[in-house]
């Protein structure tokens, strides 16, 4: 395909696909051309380079997440956008990798911190209070979320490697658990787990600790 009728849209789209199945390591202009039938080239004139394609498809993702209604309950508001955000970064794992490696900027991201800091500044923290609990819920959210994407990230490598990533995960899970059976706390929760309880609990684990972080805000403005 003709740089000359490629879009940055299509690139981008095409970027954040390949971007959900091989990961931030798979991403280069000559796979993302053979997806598009296009020259490498094509893509650098419409994007520049992987760094500036990288922070492109990165704040297109950023469109994703809901963002509330002036005026909603600030509690509310502030449970959707983090629940919104935590399922952003779920579907696409590599914006953990992203956001430690990468500059993020962009107009999608920055509507979303513009909302998150109206959210507390409306509830009563004042302009410093407000960047602190926005970078906490953010942090959360985003330590939260780094399992589901290491989960994909090592499939992802054991698959490359030619093993079979499901036998992989049980044997380390067996070894994994004839060790930890050597120590009484963790060993309690070996044998109290059932398997379903276990898979549920990383999105368990995740409302637990946003609702016991929100009500820590709450708290700090009802002390005052």
């Amino acid at each position: 395909m003709p740089r000359e009728t490629l879009t940055r849209e299509q690139i981008i789209g095409t970027a954040i696909a390949l971007l959900d199945e091989e990961g931030l390591d798979g991403l280069n202009m000559r796979s993302l051309g053979k997806r598009l039938d296009a020259a490498a080239t094509a893509m650098y004139w419409h994007v520049k380079n992987k760094d500036n394609l990288v922070r492109l498809a990165t704040d297109e993702v950023w469109s994703e997440v809901e963002l509330p209604e002036p005026g909603e309950d600030w509690r509310v508001a502030a449970e959707a956008m983090a629940t919104s955000m935590y399922s952003m970064i779920t579907r696409h794992p590599w914006m953990i990798q992203v956001q430690s490696g990468y500059l993020v900027y962009g107009p999608n991201k920055s509507r979303h911190d513009d909302r998150a800091l109206e959210i507390y500044e409306r509830a009563g923290f004042d302009d410093v209070e407000a960047d602190q609990a926005m970078a906490t819920v953010f942090m959360f959210v985003l330590g939260n979320a780094a399992g589901a994407a290491a989960n994909v990230s090592l499939n992802r490598r054991l698959g490359r490697k030619g093993a079979d990533p499901e036998a992989q995960l049980a044997q380390a899970m067996s070894e994994a658990t004839e060790i930890a059976m050597h120590y009484p706390r963790l060993r309690t929760r070996i044998e109290r787990a059932a398997a379903t309880e276990y898979n549920a609990a990383p999105d368990n684990s995740f409302q637990f600790g946003l609702d016991t972080l929100l009500n820590g805000l709450q708290d700090r403005l009802r002390a005052r």
